[in-house]
């Protein structure tokens, strides 16, 4: 029998799943992807039927597979890591396994004012300090007690230990081993609101403040370490599940940010960007947040976060939503086609602001249009509006760890648009470096388990796998650069006051 070898990471994002299956010197031998259907009952609200996920993830997981022409050579899967879209929420049957209700979407603003009642209390304050994190719809916390409080029987049955809550990557690890494993990792905990980042357990006092039975929580393990093993029936064989991150943090990973102060941006449907802080909890006092980044061996690693809540969506709503495009890919084109931006500007507030605003209520709109405007320059606004954001997220985190950020490294699928990473570069006055391979989360994934199986010795080891691309230098002058900023601010403030 030859030895163990392969990875799969299993990568659950907000549009799509994939699963990719890896070698030991990190070349992805197949890809199988999946987009699943978004669901928006009201407005603000956004869910996803968590059969969809579950069933996009044993397909993708059995294609990548076939693919890979490992169908009779399962037992060389040494391992699948998991990696998900982070804060969204599931309630489950524990005797069935079945959801009692859709996923509550990270993107989802329906507690919005529930949050607003919290901060009225005078609380924040003590959450921020314990999760690092902010009052904020985005959270699972607020998402979970409105599930116990809106889904018939939901209270009372959690009460009785009859229930499981979970992000995704915990439903999935129940799924995938058949109910035997009800566990999450230190990544996705910290993003609850009930995870104290300081002690790396759950809190009393905050399941006492969003009053969530503790019976429904998972378990919490390091990111690289043993979870469970699949089903047998599932794939043939038994494999284990070795590896678990939220997406960002498995984006840290693949990016192989060790070093405190080396910074990452992925821009997929939103973009999130990650400032490792060592062994340092830096609490932000620039409404950033302070996140686990890893654990390993039972020692956290932290970093600052900056979230930005639409990015890729808003290129995603340039073709779907008002058809101006009908392949992300023109974008890049179209940007080139123009100028300048003729003062342009979209604010994509689609879902409320994230960080440093926090504005949930504050709605997206575009500014400057003359009749001279065309498709292209709308393009070009969407596209300047990420970098735009991240400007604002690399200046608060440049207050709080008081150190210039000289050069990100990006991933996602926007970062394959050439023009975006120079605009990104100019804007920032940074260096934008971008790796040979740009899925870093499935990437990072495939780490976590592939150093608790073995193929991969430490961090250290997984650094040497990690292969520069392209690199983008600012070039733009001072006074445009300016310029720019400030037209920005403008359309901003416009866009924030609709926050009412």
């Amino acid at each position: 029998m030859r030895k163990a070898q392969y990875i799969i990471a299993l990568d659950q994002g907000t549009t799509s799943t994939r699963s990719i299956i890896f070698t030991p010197t990190g070349q992805a031998l197949s890809v199988s992807r999946r987009e699943f259907p978004q669901h928006y009952p009201k407005l603000g609200w956004v869910e996803h039927n968590p059969e969809d996920i579950w069933n996009d993830a044993i397909f993708t997981i059995k294609t990548a597979i076939s693919e890979a022409k490992l169908d009779n050579k399962i037992s060389e899967i040494a391992a699948i890591g998991i990696t998900n879209q982070r804060e969204t929420v599931v309630l489950w049957d524990k005797a069935t396994g079945k959801p009692l209700y859709n996923a509550i979407v990270w993107q989802d603003r329906r507690t919005s004012e529930y949050c607003q009642k919290l901060k009225a209390t005078g609380i924040e304050q003590t959450i921020h300090e314990k999760t690092g994190l902010l009052l904020d719809p985005y959270f699972s916390a607020t998402k979970l007690a409105w599930l116990l409080d809106n889904v018939a029987n939901a209270r009372a049955r959690a009460e009785r230990g009859e229930l499981a809550f979970g992000t995704i990557d915990s439903f999935l690890l129940w799924r995938l081993t058949g109910g035997k494993v009800h566990a999450t990792d230190a990544t996705n905990a910290s993003r609850t609101l009930l995870f104290n980042i300081k002690t790396q357990s759950w809190d009393p006092e905050l399941l006492k403040i969003f009053n969530i039975p503790e019976s429904l929580l998972p378990e919490v393990k390091d990111n690289s370490t043993l979870f469970g093993t699949t089903n047998s029936e599932l794939f043939g064989h038994a494999i284990p599940i070795m590896g678990m991150a939220g997406d960002q943090q498995a984006a840290l990973i693949g990016q192989a940010c060790f070093e405190q102060g080396m910074t990452k941006a992925t821009y997929g449907t939103g973009c999130f960007m990650l400032l490792n802080t060592g062994d340092q909890m830096v609490i932000s006092q620039n409404r950033m947040l302070t996140t686990t980044a890893y654990r390993l061996n039972g020692k956290p690693t932290y970093a600052l976060e900056g979230s930005i809540f639409v990015a890729g969506a808003a290129i995603k709503w340039l073709r779907d939503g008002i058809g101006l495009i009908t392949h992300a890919s023109q974008t890049n084109d179209m940007a080139t086609q123009v100028e300048n931006n003729h003062e342009v500007y979209m604010v994509p507030a689609f879902v409320g602001l994230g960080a440093p605003h926090w504005a949930p209520n504050a709605k997206a709109l575009i500014t400057g249009l003359t009749f001279n405007a065309t498709a292209a320059h709308v393009a070009r606004a969407a596209l300047e509006s990420i970098a735009y954001q991240t400007y604002d997220l690399g200046k608060a985190m440049k207050k709080d760890s008081n150190s210039d950020i000289m050069t990100i490294r990006v991933d996602g699928g926007m970062s394959a648009n050439d023009w975006f990473c120079q605009f990104l570069a100019d804007i920032m006055n940074i260096t934008v470096e971008r790796p040979s391979y740009i899925e870093t989360t499935a990437m990072g994934a495939a780490y976590l388990a592939g150093m608790a199986s073995g193929i991969w010795n430490d961090l250290s080891d997984v650094s040497q796998h990690w292969a520069q691309g392209s690199t983008f230098r600012s070039n733009m002058k001072e006074d445009e650069r300016t310029k720019k900023i400030k037209g920005w601010n403008f359309a901003l403030k416009q866009a924030l006051l609709t926050d009412d």
